[in-house]
């Protein structure tokens, strides 16, 4: 059985997107009006435990996503695709470029979590660990990423969302396989095509983390930091991250 996912267009580059630990299939969504469905097809995925894949089980790891993935792409017959990764997904497009890097054309990492994981301090686990429970944490969390400016009306309807899109023991365990898994040295000085874009007002998976992780790995790497926008830049400057993407894909 294959994960669950939907497409959008019809074009010859073929494109499989990863969406972040609060996010679902949907999360690229608000870019649709914006992509150029007559020269890219996007497949855009649910993890194991998440939207359409929620009833289906699993291990939760970066290692299960990447094969499932790859099963995905073989199902569809693409031997060859582009990757976009958001947060968590930025871990998991790794996890596949290491898996089957003659398969992947390009690289893209959204505000993304690096191949070596996210290192937390005691508040800031207990955080992260208890939303899976808690409301509350996901609000807070969603707030703090995206530099407490924004709609707390927005907040809301993402906090609500992912509890109600995830299964609570799959949400809870994704944790520990973007947090605590490292496998950076599997894919340092790979030499595809990467781009790196991160907003400006996320504190945490920012420019300087950027820089010490991807653009020092990978040789091809690209970095763009995304004025007014946070951990969310597909729902924060939609048309944006779009563009940005598509000429990086098309280049």
């Amino acid at each position: 059985m294959s994960i669950g996912f939907e497409t959008m267009g019809e074009g010859a580059h073929k494109v499989i997107v990863l969406h972040g630990w609060f996010g679902d299939h949907t999360t690229f969504r608000p870019m649709r009006d914006a992509l150029t469905l007559d020269e890219f097809t996007y497949a855009t995925v649910a993890y194991r435990g998440y939207g359409l894949s929620r009833n289906i089980t699993g291990n939760y790891t970066m290692a299960e996503i990447s094969a499932d993935v790859r099963a995905l792409a073989d199902e569809l017959g693409w031997r060859e695709f582009s990757l976009i990764g958001h947060s968590m997904g930025g871990m998991a497009v790794q996890r596949v470029l290491a898996d089957a890097p003659t398969r992947v054309r390009k690289l893209v990492a959204v505000t993304p979590v690096p191949a070596s994981g996210v290192p937390f301090d005691p508040d800031g686990w207990a955080l992260f660990d208890g939303a899976a429970a808690s409301l509350d944490n996901r609000r807070g969390i969603i707030d703090f990423t995206t530099g407490n400016r924004l709609s707390k009306r927005w907040i809301d309807h993402v906090a609500r969302y992912s509890e109600q899109t995830s299964d609570r023991a799959a949400f809870a365990a994704y944790l520990q396989a973007w947090a605590k898994t490292d496998f950076h040295a599997e894919i340092q000085g790979k030499t595809t095509p990467v781009k790196v874009i991160v907003g400006a007002n996320d504190p945490a998976l920012n420019a300087d983390v950027m820089k010490a992780t991807y653009l020092a790995w990978y040789p091809n790497a690209e970095l763009e930091v995304m004025a007014n926008a946070g951990h969310y830049p597909m729902d924060e400057t939609p048309v944006a991250l779009a563009t940005s993407i598509e000429d990086f894909l098309r280049a």
